[in-house]
């Protein structure tokens, strides 16, 4: 295999378009992944809108609910499936091959790699859901995990424990396979940064024809329909903030508003590139997030030094029993919350691991897999520890408008969580900025990995092509927020599962790829251990 992948990187010419179509047309396209995927998309978007939004509400609905209904255990044992196989491999011998060679060196400082990883992973679902998730959970707001009585103190251990659990390992187990494999094959093997390169230990020459399009595509639409969803997200939690703060009475108008405003920065940010937009914003993220949890833990110490524990115990002993799909009487919620979930986290698992492969050269995979999976859960487990406690405590101590009324627009709740804390209208100002720039993060970045993929694999796609890409994923966003109405979420939610469904067995072959492929390199790392020692 190796001998064939190294004849590949050098005679390939699938993957090449000729300079003057780059410069005649300002695009450097992949012709079948590029108009195949913008086909489809443009499709959608014109059915979606001539058919009517309540049409098209209904058919996505339906869509959804079958796809959870039949293929749920699939989704279950599909992310268990990745964290084992994540955890074998690192501490495997395999563990020892590094990123881009034995002589290669890390790009970026470890600071801004956790900073980059993070905004791109996780951004604008942890602000949205950091106090929503466990009040929902913990009042029945729709349905509760094992069915357990809301309220209650088994209710608030279920809560934390079941909010850590969508977002804490099982997740970033899926994004840690797809940036490892691309990132080996891309700079050990010195094939295009493309989801097909993966599969060449598997596919052989198939990779490069009309299978390898097929991977290709499935990644660009599973990318864009996870974006459009966070985006959407962003933009309904964006609006009621700015509500909250200005007195204002945006709805639809505004949320749309707030797509197009968010959507012609990216533009901006994603011309300038990795150095020069997305590593400054992520930054930039980190900083406004890091200061805005420092203040939160500052007023309420107290209840943070108690949560963060309780938040812990409660992800360890809830894993596995929450992990198990058969013979549950909470059905309606696991397949609303955690099937959903998986299918969210896998849509965009080719987007963020294209990106974390981008920036994560010179690093041992055993470095990496440690990196990529457990410093995001740990700094999500602070996160939501202390959001999810100050949220859950105002409830059981009926303080303020969740107290009073529970959960009554998801969008609102972080909002009138702070409205009983102090400066509580400075610091909404804080995360509605913190909101817009977490958008404007996952726009360019998955701009950029799209342009990678259909470019052939190519780093660095031309500006027109970047500025293409980043308005096709504001416009999904914004024409599945005009589809969904009040139920936009749900909208939102049909596009994830419906490509998540088929990109799932795409990942367990590329978990089969990767093992060949690390296991070719690390002969080669013995023999030339051997050779030194001889």
């Amino acid at each position: 295999m190796e001998d064939a992948l190294k004849k590949y990187s050098i005679e390939t010419t699938d993957y090449q378009v000729g300079q003057d179509n780059v410069q005649k047309w300002g695009f450097d396209v992949h012709n079948p992944v590029f108009g195949i995927s913008a086909g489809l998309i443009i499709v959608f978007l014109a059915t979606l809108l001539l058919v009517g939004p309540e049409t098209a509400k209904e058919s996505l609905n339906t869509l959804k609910n079958g796809i959870i209904e039949q293929f749920d255990s699939l989704f279950m044992w599909v992310a268990n499936f990745f964290v084992l196989f994540t955890f074998i491999i690192m501490i495997s011998p395999l563990g020892r091959i590094r990123i881009g060679g034995k002589e290669a060196t890390p790009d970026h400082s470890r600071a801004s790699w956790f900073s980059m990883l993070f905004a791109a992973g996780m951004g604008i679902g942890l602000l949205f859901w950091s106090v929503a998730e466990p009040t929902a959970y913990y009042t029945d707001w729709w349905g509760t995990p094992f069915n357990v009585t809301p309220n209650t103190p088994e209710a608030k251990s279920l809560a934390m424990g079941a909010t850590m659990f969508h977002w804490g390992i099982h997740g970033w187990a899926m994004y840690a396979i797809v940036a490892l494999a691309l990132a080996f094959f891309a700079f050990n093997k010195g094939l295009p940064l493309s989801l097909r390169s993966v599969f060449y230990p598997v596919l052989g020459d198939r990779a490069w024809g009309w299978t390898g399009h097929a991977i290709d595509i499935m990644a660009v639409l599973a990318t864009l329909f996870g974006l459009a969803t966070s985006l959407g997200l962003g933009a309904q939690q964006a609006t009621s903030g700015m509500n909250y703060v200005f007195g204002t009475d945006g709805g639809i108008g505004m949320q749309l508003s707030v797509i197009v405003f968010v959507t012609l920065i990216a533009i901006i940010s994603v011309i300038r590139g990795i150095d020069g937009g997305v590593k400054v914003l992520s930054n930039v993220n980190m900083v406004f997030a890091f200061a805005l949890l420092v203040f939160i833990v500052a007023v309420t110490f107290n209840l943070t030094v108690e949560s963060i524990p309780f938040t812990l115990k409660a992800y360890v002993e809830h894993i596995l029993p929450l992990s198990y799909p058969y013979g549950r009487d909470d059905e309606v919620w696991m397949h609303g919350w955690t099937v959903f979930y998986w299918a969210w986290w896998i849509s965009w698992s080719p987007f963020v691991g294209m990106f974390i492969a981008r920036v994560s050269r010179g690093r041992t995979v055993r470095e990496f897999l440690f990196a990529v999976i457990f410093v995001p859960t740990l700094l999500t487990l602070l996160w939501m520890a202390i959001y999810g406690g100050i949220a859950l405590d105002q409830v059981a101590n009926k303080v303020g408008e969740l107290g009073a009324n529970g959960l009554t627009d998801i969008s609102l709740t972080l909002f009138q969580v702070y409205e009983q804390l102090p400066y509580g209208t400075a610091i909404s100002i804080i995360s509605v900025v913190l909101i817009l720039i977490f958008f404007i993060t996952s726009s360019d970045s998955g701009s950029l990995v799209i342009d990678s993929i259909t470019a052939g694999g190519k780093i660095d796609a031309p500006v027109p092509q970047r500025i293409f890409w980043a308005s096709v994923e504001g416009a999904i966003a914004a024409v599945m927020l005009w589809v969904g109405g009040k139920e936009a979420l749900q909208a939102l939610q049909s596009g994830v599962v419906a490509t998540a469904l088929p990109f799932s067995i795409v990942l367990l072959v590329m978990c089969v790829s990767l093992v060949k492929g690390l296991r070719s390199e690390y002969h080669v790392y013995d023999s030339q251990a051997i050779a030194v020692k001889s």
